[in-house]
C-alpha cells in the first residue's frame, strides 16, 4: 500500500501486526480504539534479505513478537520505522508482581491504570534485555548500527498541558506543577525538579545576606583607616615577577585594596558560618519536603533494586538473580586507577600553576604597556579562562573513565551502576574544578619565599605572588570568571544546541503532505486519544519525535551533577564570593525553565524511571556541607586578613592592651604587614635587573618592601608571624567544632518526615492490611462453600 505525498516520496507500509491470513490492518480503526505506541525503533532500510544487518533486525523483531509484542514498520525514504506495542498481560503481571513484593508493594499502579510512563519504563526495560540468537542485546545492535536509534513518544495533549503550566519563560515566577511532571517524566525527573525549585528557594535568605555583606564593604570601604594608609602609601615595593616587571608603588593598589575589602570584611566570617548551617539546614528540610510528596505518590518504601527484580521476572520468567559479587582483586584495581586518576587531575592543576607563572613572564614582556603593568592580574584571569575550558575536555574524560571503572566492578543492577558511577564521576569533577581553586586559597603566595630567596620552578620561573591587595582577590577572581563562564556557556549551549538541531533537521526534511482528511481532523491533533491512525499519520509523529534530540540515561544525571557542582561552589568557598548565591538564584530562577522547555519542546521524551529520593546525591551534598565547614574555616583562618587585622587591634596597633587613643585601631596595620630588603644585598641584586629597580622619579631604589613578617637584619620570621601563625589554626579549630556543633543540633532539630506523613502511611499500611485480610477472608467463605 502506497501513499502519495509530495514529488518523489513514497511511503510504503509493512504491517507487522498482521492477522493469521496475513491481512493488513485496515486504514481507519473499526470498532474499538486500540492504544498508542510504547516505544519506536529506527533502523536503515536493507533491501537485501541475506544481508547480515536485515537478518539482525528481523531476527530481533521475531523475538519480540515470540513475547507478544504488536509491531508496525513503516519505511520512510531510507529509515524503517518500527512502532512497537507491548501486550496487556505484561503490565497485569507487572501489578501482581508490585503486589506480593516486599518493598514495592505500597505502590500507586495498585489503585489505578497502568500510566503510560509506566508502560514505557517496562518497554524500555524488556527491549534493552532482549537477546536475539547471536547473544546480542539491543544495546549492541545500536552499537553496530543494526538499528539507529529508539525513543518513546510525546503526548501531545500532556504536552500542551506541560507548556501551559510549567514549561515556558513566563511561568519564571510562578510554582511547578510537580505532580503533572511527575505523571508524565516519571518520578525521577520530578524529584529533580521538585529538589532544584527547593533549593533555589532556599537560596533566597544567603542571596539577601551575601548582597548585606556586600554592600556592607561597599558602604564603609571608602572611610576605612586601612584602604586610606594603601592610597596614601608612599612605599616601594619589591618586583612582583622577573625581567620587565619594575618596583612599584603601594598605592598603585588603591582601587584593588578597595575591591578585597568588599568581600575580606568582619560580615564574611558570620556569613559563612551562616552558609555551613544553612546547607544542614537545607538538606533537612530538603527530606521532609520530599517526604511529603513520595508519601503522595505512595513510593515512601520503593525499593530500586526489587524493581529491576520485578522487571527481569517480567521481561523472562525463567530468569536467573544476580548475585552479589565482590573482588578483592577488582576493588584494589578500581581503587589504583581512581588513584592514578586523581593524580593526573592534580597534576593538571599543577599544569595550571606553571601556565600562570609562564604566562605572567610573557605579559610582562609585552610591549603594550598596560598588559606589562598588570601581567599579574592577566595571568590570573588567563589561567580562569584556562582552567574553564580544561574543566570543559576533562568532563568528557572523566566520564568515560567512570564508565570503564564501572565495567571492571561488574556490579550486580543498574541502580548499582548508577550509585557507583554518581560518585566516581563527581569525585573526578570535584578535583577538575577545585584543585586550582585549592591552590589559590591555600597555597599562592605562601611557597614564594621571598626576595633573594625566591622558589623557582625548574630553577627558572619563579612562583607567583598573591595579589597585591591580598591573597583572597585572586580567589574571588578565580571563583567569579569559571562560575560566570560555566553557568552563562552551560545554559547557551543547553539550550541553543538542541534548538538548532531540530531546526536544521525540519529544514532538511521534506514534509508529507497529509491524505486522510479524517486523521488530519481528529487523531493527528490528539495522537494520544487511543485511535489507530493512518499510517501517514503515524510517520509524521514518528518523524517529529525522531526529529528531536536524543537523550540518554546521562540526560538527567547531566542536570543533576551541573546543579551540584553549583551547590559546591556555593558553599565551599563562599567566604571569597559572597555574591555566589545570589548569582545561583538567578541562573536557577532561569535554569528551572530552560531545563522544562528543553525536555518537553527540544528533546525526545524521557523513559520514566521510578524513586522515592535523589540517591546518592543526599550523600554528596552531605559531603559538600562538610567540606564546607573545613573550607570557608581554613578561607577565613588562612587566606584572609581577618586573623591578621585582629591580632594587630588587639596586640600591636594603637589600642593594644585596652590603651585609649584618638587614632584609629587599625592605623599602621599596612606598614606592620610589610617587610623590606636592602637592595644592595647580593641574593637580592641576583634576582632582579638593575632596570627592575629604577623608580619612577628615575633614582635607584636601595630599598623595596613584600608583604611578611620577617626581621630586616637577617629575614627570619618575626614572633608576630607565629602568634598569628598559632591564632590561625586556633581559629580554625574553634570555627570547625562551633559549626559542627550547630549542623548536628540543626540536623537533629529537623525531623526527616512530617508528622502528617508518619500518620498517614500508619493510616495507609493499617487500611492496606485491612484489605488483605478481607480478601483472605472472601477467599475462604467462597472455598467453604464449594
Amino acid at each position: 500500500m502506497y501513499f502519495k505525498g509530495q514529488p518523489g516520496i513514497e511511503l510504503r507500509e509493512r504491517t507487522r501486526e498482521g492477522t493469521e491470513n496475513g491481512s493488513e490492518t485496515p486504514l481507519l480503526p473499526s470498532g474499538k480504539a486500540l492504544q498508542s505506541y510504547d516505544y519506536v525503533l529506527v533502523s536503515r532500510h536493507v533491501d537485501d534479505k541475506d544481508n547480515e544487518t536485515f537478518k539482525k533486525q528481523q531476527n530481533f523483531i521475531e523475538e519480540l513478537k515470540k513475547k507478544d509484542f504488536k509491531i508496525k514498520s513503516i519505511l520512510d525514504e531510507d529509515k524503517m520505522f518500527h512502532g512497537i506495542r507491548a501486550p496487556g498481560k505484561i503490565f497485569e503481571k507487572y501489578r501482581y508482581l508490585l503486589k506480593v513484593s516486599d518493598a514495592c508493594n505500597w505502590s500507586c499502579e495498585q489503585n489505578n491504570t497502568v500510566a503510560m510512563s509506566t508502560r514505557i519504563r517496562i518497554v524500555h526495560f524488556i527491549l534493552y534485555h532482549t537477546n536475539i540468537h547471536t547473544g546480542e542485546d539491543l544495546q549492541d545492535l545500536m552499537t553496530k548500527n543494526v538499528f539507529e536509534t529508539g525513543f518513546c513518544l510525546h503526548e501531545k495533549k500532556q504536552q500542551k498541558e506541560l507548556r501551559k503550566k510549567w514549561a515556558r519563560w513566563t511561568a519564571c515566577i510562578q510554582g511547578q506543577p510537580i505532580d503533572v511532571v511527575r505523571k508524565y517524566f516519571g518520578e525521577k525527573v520530578a524529584l529533580y525538579y521538585l529538589w532544584l525549585g527547593w533549593y533555589t528557594f532556599l537560596l533566597i535568605p544567603p542571596a539577601i545576606l551575601g548582597l548585606i555583606v556586600f554592600l556592607y564593604g561597599v558602604a564603609f570601604f571608602s572611610s576605612s583607616p586601612l584602604i586610606k594608609e594603601v592610597c596614601e602609601a608612599n612605599t616601594t615595593m619589591c618586583p612582583l615577577c622577573d625581567k620587565r616587571c619594575k618596583v612599584w608603588q603601594l598605592s598603585d593598589t588603591c582601587i584593588y585594596a578597595k575591591v578585597s575589602l568588599l568581600f575580606d570584611n568582619e560580615g564574611t566570617v558570620a556569613f559563612a558560618m551562616f552558609m555551613a548551617v544553612w546547607a544542614t539546614l537545607f538538606l533537612e528540610l530538603w527530606k521532609r519536603h520530599r517526604a511529603s510528596y513520595v508519601c503522595k505518590w505512595k513510593v515512601f518504601d520503593w525499593c530500586e533494586d526489587e524493581e529491576e527484580l520485578i522487571l527481569e521476572i517480567v521481561t523472562d520468567p525463567d530468569c536467573k538473580p544476580k548475585e552479589y559479587r565482590h573482588s578483592y582483586l577488582r576493588s584494589t584495581l578500581v581503587l589504583v586507577l581512581v588513584t592514578l586518576m586523581l593524580v593526573l587531575i592534580i597534576g593538571l592543576a599543577h599544569a595550571l600553576v606553571v601556565f600562570r607563572v609562564a604566562a605572567t613572564v610573557l605579559l610582562s614582556d609585552m610591549k603594550w604597556q598596560f598588559l606589562s603593568d598588570h601581567a599579574n592580574t592577566g595571568a590570573v584571569m588567563l589561567g580562569a579562562v584556562l582552567h574553564y575550558f580544561t574543566i570543559t575536555i576533562m568532563t568528557r574524560v572523566n566520564r568515560k573513565v567512570a564508565l570503564k571503572l564501572c565495567d571492571i566492578e561488574k556490579t550486580r543492577s543498574l541502580a548499582a551502576t548508577e550509585r557507583s558511577f554518581t560518585v566516581k564521576m563527581f569525585t573526578f569533577q570535584f578535583f577538575t574544578l577545585f584543585s586550582s581553586l585549592i591552590y589559590v586559597a591555600f597555597f599562592l603566595g605562601r611557597i614564594n619565599g621571598r626576595p633573594g630567596a625566591y622558589v623557582r620552578i625548574a630553577g627558572k620561573w619563579r612562583l607567583e605572588e598573591c595579589h597585591p591587595s591580598g591573597c583572597l582577590t585572586d580567589l574571588f577572581i578565580q571563583m567569579a570568571i569559571i562560575m560566570l563562564l560555566k553557568q552563562t556557556i552551560n545554559n547557551v549551549f543547553e539550550f541553543g544546541v538542541p534548538l538548532c538541531c531540530r531546526w536544521m533537521k525540519n529544514k532538511t526534511k521534506k514534509k508529507l503532505h497529509r491524505n486522510c482528511g479524517y486523521c488530519y481532523r481528529k487523531e493527528c491533533r490528539d495522537t494520544e486519544e487511543g485511535a489507530e491512525l493512518c499510517e501517514n499519520c503515524k510517520i509524521l509523529n514518528w518523524q517529529r519525535n525522531y526529529r528531536l534530540k536524543e537523550v540518554n540515561s546521562f540526560s538527567l544525571f547531566n542536570e543533576f551533577l551541573e546543579m551540584v557542582v553549583q551547590f559546591s561552589f556555593t558553599t565551599i568557598f563562599v567566604a571569597a564570593f559572597p555574591l555566589a548565591p545570589l548569582l545561583a538564584l538567578i541562573n536557577n530562577i532561569f535554569e528551572i525553565r530552560l531545563d522544562a522547555i528543553k525536555m518537553v519542546s527540544l528533546e525526545r521524551r524521557l523513559v520514566a524511571k521510578k524513586t522515592n529520593d535523589i540517591g546518592v546525591w543526599t550523600n554528596v551534598l552531605e559531603a559538600i556541607g562538610v567540606l564546607a565547614v573545613i573550607a570557608n574555616g581554613l578561607v577565613i583562618g588562612v587566606s584572609s586578613d581577618f586573623i591578621p587585622r585582629l591580632v594587630y587591634r588587639y596586640r600591636y596597633g594603637p589600642c593594644a592592651n585596652g590603651a585609649v587613643t584618638s587614632l584609629d585601631c587599625m592605623t599602621g596595620y599596612i606598614n606592620d604587614t610589610l617587610s623590606t630588603v636592602r637592595v644592595a644585598d647580593p641574593s637580592v641584586r641576583n634576582d632582579f635587573y638593575p632596570s627592575q629597580l629604577v623608580i619612577h622619579s628615575g633614582w635607584n631604589a636601595t630599598h623595596c618592601s613584600y608583604k611578611d613578617y620577617r626581621n630586616n637584619e637577617d629575614y627570619g620570621f618575626t614572633s608576630q608571624f607565629w602568634l598569628i601563625m598559632a591564632v590561625r589554626f586556633a581559629f580554625v579549630i574553634l570555627f570547625e567544632h562551633v559549626v559542627v556543633i550547630c549542623k548536628f543540633i540543626a540536623a537533629w532539630f529537623v525531623p526527616n518526615s512530617p508528622l502528617k506523613v508518619k500518620n498517614d502511611r500508619l493510616h495507609d499500611k493499617l487500611n492496606r492490611l485491612k484489605e488483605e485480610l478481607k480478601e483472605r477472608s472472601d477467599r475462604y467463605d467462597r472455598s467453604t462453600d464449594v
